[in-house]
């Protein structure tokens, strides 16, 4: 059985294929197309999925996409009685989008000539948009049974879902409504900090640790704890909800609208222009908000272990990325184990939609849980060898025992390296697959990858990829963290011996590197730490400004334009421009 997941016109559109239950490759559109969190139809990446499993669309017997129009349809309806007027503007532009919905087969024909739109209309699952994030992590957990977590901006009309996972079935406890969103409040204050474009959020965890949070007490007045274990916001802090929030021009790039009203302004000082510096109020600003999310997703946390006595936690959707409050969980809740898919962001809802489809549908057995995430696009020494070739680009090719060595010695002499090896990581982190690697001892790399290569805020920190084994040496919880979706305390005596990678509070956004997950990527380390002692490297996603690199030449032309000293393509090492 095949099925065939979309998150399609919604940012960060892509693609899942499944056979029987196992993913054999899902990807990101904006990896194809170059555009950051594009949110057309992710055809690129669904005809990548269908090559990689040897198939055409005649061969999916199911095709699901992680959105329903129809969800929470009488809500919506009561909110634009109590909304007139601007509303129906916002509720225009979710109609169209809807309709691209529901002419789906439209889009899947046109990739096909030899299939018919009537011979897919039967096969396409509308998903709702939290449950496709709850089966994202749930299905592909390790747990018979766990708590559930959706939280994000919005969609389908919810910005946050509970609920319990039980074998194949999914059962739904509660639901937050729009506009009501912890996604909204963090991307409101996001903006008043003076980082507009969307996804800008992480820049905000990134500067808390350099302030206090000293307004966590003010910032209670906007966001409000509920007893039951949710949560509201104020209203007065936020521009009018009969307003769209998120659209999608012609160009299928996602813009945010400005969130925050005048009295946020007001109460919180007028929002941080372009030009303008980073104050300390910025930072504690910063801390705060990050202080009191963190609080808000362990009251959510709290609440729902105590109403469902489970110890397993699985959380996914936008605001699961926060690293920071991820790492927290156990120490702040009663849950002991937290998983979260590597795609945990809306891109994840095409996993998570065919799964849904899989299990809690169609009632199939569930599969062994996720651990890598490496689905994406791959590339053969032979044919990369043909394209350098055609460039002109000089180039050796080198057994895997040379090529461990001689890039150990690179990262230990100063060097900065562009790797792209096995097949491309499926969410926004880079995992090995297609990183920046730079030794993580230097006092310099940071500001050296961040000037010369990275061209983004000195307050952002680079992340440790540490060899799983060391992980407890290195750090005060020990912990699988294969997506490196959770921040961690690096122990006091190796801040030292770390500086690269140790953030301004003490911490780490590690990454586990498990060897029978990522064998190259573990034996490269492993190479590094024979030489120095150290079995940690600094990794960061190869690009600039851009998506990850997705191919050969995405990763050349990064190369070309930046201060990167190698670039290894699998075999192939280049060390001259």
């Amino acid at each position: 059985m095949y099925i065939l997941g979309l998150n399609a016109y919604h940012a960060d559109s892509s693609a899942a294929i499944f056979k029987d239950g196992f993913m054999i490759a899902a990807s990101e559109e904006e990896r194809f197309r170059r555009v950051k969190h594009w949110a057309g139809f992710p055809s690129m990446a669904v005809q990548f999925c269908l090559r990689e499993a040897g198939i055409t669309l005649k061969d999916v017997d199911h095709i699901s996409i992680g959105r329903d129009p129809m969800a929470k349809l009488q809500k919506k309806m009561m909110f634009l009685l109590k909304n007139p007027g601007g509303g129906w503007s916002a509720v225009l532009d979710r109609l169209k989008n809807a309709r691209k919905v529901a002419t789906l087969e439209d889009e899947l024909a046109a990739l096909d000539i030899d299939i018919y739109k009537s011979a897919l209309k039967n096969k396409i699952h509308q998903v709702e948009h939290h449950r496709s994030h709850l089966a994202s992590a749930f299905f592909a957990s390790p747990f018979e049974e766990a708590a559930l977590l959706s939280i994000d901006g919005s969609g389908d009309f919810s910005t946050t879902m509970i609920g319990v996972g039980r074998g194949n079935q999914i059962e739904i406890i509660d639901s937050v409504d729009f506009p009501h969103s912890v996604g909204l409040f963090y991307t409101a204050f996001t903006q008043l900090l003076g980082f507009p474009h969307y996804g800008d959020e992480y820049k905000v965890m990134g500067l808390a640790p350099y302030g206090k949070p000293l307004h966590v007490d003010k910032l209670r007045d906007v966001l409000l704890f509920d007893k039951n274990g949710l949560f509201s916001l104020n209203q007065k802090y936020f521009r009018s909800a009969k307003h769209g929030i998120v659209s999608y021009g012609e160009d299928h790039i996602p813009k945010v609208a400005p969130l925050f009203s005048p009295y946020m302004e007001d109460k919180f000082g007028a929002h941080r222009k372009k030009s303008e510096e980073l104050t300390q109020y910025h930072k504690d600003m910063a801390a705060s908000v990050q202080r009191i999310t963190e609080e808000l997703v362990f009251h959510i946390l709290n609440h729902l272990q105590k109403r469902t006595g489970l110890k397993d936690v699985c959380i996914a959707g936008g605001v699961a990325q926060n690293s920071v409050a991820n790492g927290k969980i156990t120490r702040n809740t009663s849950f002991s184990n937290v998983y979260i898919p590597s795609a945990g962001h809306d891109a994840g809802i095409s996993m998570g939609s065919a799964l849904y489809v899989y299990n809690h549908i169609l009632k199939q057995p569930r599969s062994p849980a996720i651990w890598s995430a490496y689905t994406g696009s791959r590339f053969g020494n032979d044919e990369i060898e043909i394209y350098l070739q055609s460039r002109g680009i000089q180039y050796e090719r080198l057994s895997d025992d040379e090529l461990y060595e001689r890039v150990s010695d690179q990262l230990i002499n100063a060097g900065v390296v562009g790797w792209f090896n096995g097949r491309a990581e499926f969410g926004p982190r880079a995992l090995g697959g297609r990183s920046i690697l730079a030794d993580p001892r230097r006092e310099d790399a940071k500001e050296l990858l961040n000037s010369k290569i990275k061209r983004r805020e000195s307050f952002r920190p680079f992340a440790p990829s540490i060899l799983k084994e060391y992980v407890a040496e290195y750090f005060e919880v020990a912990d699988d963290v294969p997506f490196m979706e959770k921040v961690f305390p690096i122990k006091a005596e190796k801040h030292k011996i770390l500086p690269a990678v140790t953030h301004a509070d003490g911490t780490g956004r590690l990454q586990s590197v498990d060897k029978n997950v990522t064998p190259r990527y573990y034996n490269l380390i492993e190479a590094f730490r024979r030489k120095t002692g150290v079995p940690v490297l600094l990794n960061t996603s190869f690009n600039e400004n851009e998506p990850i690199v997705n191919s050969p030449e995405d990763a050349l032309e990064c190369y070309l334009r930046t201060s990167m000293d190698m670039l290894v393509l699998e075999n192939c090492v280049i060390t001259s421009r």
